[in-house]
Order: C-alpha cells, then structure tokens, then sequence
C-alpha cells in the first residue's frame, strides 16, 4: 500500500474514493469461506472517520445505474432497490433510510451542464445495492444525505473522467464523492484460482496508473482495456464496475491517487483506491 504521496493542499477539501461493494449483499449473510468478506468490510467502516471532516453529503456513483444521459436521484427520501438475486430472504428486508437531498441533485445537473455534459434528475429512481450495502458499513447512522448519480450507458472512460471533473467543486462543499464498483468483476473468474494471477497483474498496472501524476493517470485509465490481462478482468460491455473509479479520477484534478485497501477474495485481488 503506498502512502508517500502528501494529502491534498486544501485543508477542507474531501478526498474522492472509490471502493468494492463486494457480492451483493455479502457483508449480511453467512459466507463460504466464513470470513472471505472480513477485511473489507473493516475497511469500508474506517473510511468516514479517517475523512479531515465528517461530509455533509455524499454523492455516489454506482456501478448499478445506466443510463443514456448522466441521471441524478433528486427524491427526498429514495427507496431501496434490492437488485440482486438468490440471496437469503432476510437481505430483502435490509433498511437504510438515508433521505436524499434534492438541492444538491440540482447543483449537480448545474455542474455537469456548465461541462457541456447531458443529465437529468430522477426524483423517482431510489437507492440500488451499489450503495445502500457498502454505505450501512460507511454510515451505519444513515444520517448523511446521499445523491446517487449513474454512468453513461456508452462505457467511455474519456466520458467519466469528464463527469468527475464537473464535480471536482463538490469537494470544497463538504461533499464526499463515492465510486462503488470492484477493481475486479468477471463473474466465471470469482472463485476461479487460476484468476489469481491474472487478477495480481491488472491490480498491478491499475495500481501504477492510480499513483501517477494526473495526464499520465487520466490518459492510462482511458486505455485502461489495453492493460495486461484488463479484458480478463472486465470482460467487453461489462466493465461498469470499473468506471467509478475514472470519475474518481477525474474528481481528483491534480491530487495524487493511491492505494488505500486491497485483499484476496474469493481467489482474486480486489482493491480501493483514494484521491486526495
């Protein structure tokens, strides 16, 4: 894990992190093995206290939500979206009641429009398990406000990166910008030790992108499919687990990224990167 590179020079401004959201509901159910999701979810309870602030909202961009413009929950109080199947009954009775917060959905459609990117708000759309999961670790008090924001159905990163940096202001704002995704996310490979390896080499390089000063970053990330072993990782068309984190980056501007987390999951590397 690296942690030579400086925290950003603007005492009040949040870092944007993009983090594993793990298997679905994983972190409420038993497991086989018993603790394979342990180490992550401890790391995803540690984030908010580790902040130089407690945020004011969250903004969360989750693999979960496609759409053909950039669309933005603007409900007040959102409903879950339990969209994942097979699990125990019990996982479809989850409650995180986080409200929403129309005004900053708005102030966000206002960022993207002034970048000449197309959005919308949805007051209806609620809260998919890209981020009410990983955030009952985060906030388990579901007291911060949570604007949750989709991808681009298009996939392109150059496109993502772009979305992050229309929302770089939110930062001084007291606003914590979330990527929920998996660094890794082949389905057939999960379980397959023979993705080990190949899982190892993409972190690696997706490692040394993160760390790199921003034009060397952001011009990597946008060839991210050219990488060692990426398509065994992120399979073509389904790489959205992948494009949080090139908002994240974008998010970033200058600050430098690194390594905050990574562990072996069910035979495979899956890692958190920060900014800031």
């Amino acid at each position: 894990m690296n942690t030579e590179h400086p925290p950003s020079t603007s005492p009040g401004r949040l870092p944007t992190v993009y983090i594993p959201h793990g298997g679905g509901p994983c972190f409420f159910m038993d497991w086989n093995p018993p603790h394979a999701w342990d180490k992550t979810a401890a790391y995803l309870r540690g984030i908010v206290e580790s902040l130089p602030q407690r945020p004011k909202a969250i903004v969360l961009v989750s693999a979960h939500w496609l759409e053909g413009d950039f669309a933005v929950t603007g409900g007040a109080q959102p409903e879950l979206i339990y969209d994942y199947y097979g699990f125990p009954p019990h996982t479809y009775e989850l409650k995180y009641p986080a409200p929403g917060e129309p005004a900053l959905a708005e102030r966000i459609t206002a960022l993207l429009g002034q970048a000449g990117l197309s959005s919308h708000v949805d007051a209806r759309r609620g809260y998919d398990h890209g981020m009410f999961i990983p955030l009952m670790l985060m906030v388990p008090q579901a007291d911060i406000p949570v604007v949750q924001l989709s991808l681009n159905i298009s996939l392109d990163p150059a496109a993502h990166l772009a979305l992050g940096r229309a929302l770089q202001p939110l930062r001084d704002e007291g606003v914590l910008i979330v990527g929920s995704g998996m660094s890794f996310h082949n389905m057939r490979g999960y379980g397959d030790p023979r993705f080990g390896p190949v899982s190892d080499t993409f972190d690696d390089w997706l490692t040394e992108a993160v760390e790199a000063p921003a034009a060397e970053r952001d011009a990597a990330l946008t060839d991210w499919a050219e990488a060692p072993m990426a398509r065994w990782c992120h399979p073509p068309r389904a790489e959205e687990h992948l494009l949080p984190l090139m908002v994240m980056a974008g998010a970033a501007g200058a600050d430098r990224g690194r390594k905050a987390f990574s562990d072996r999951v069910m035979e495979t590397t899956l890692s958190a990167f920060s900014f800031g």
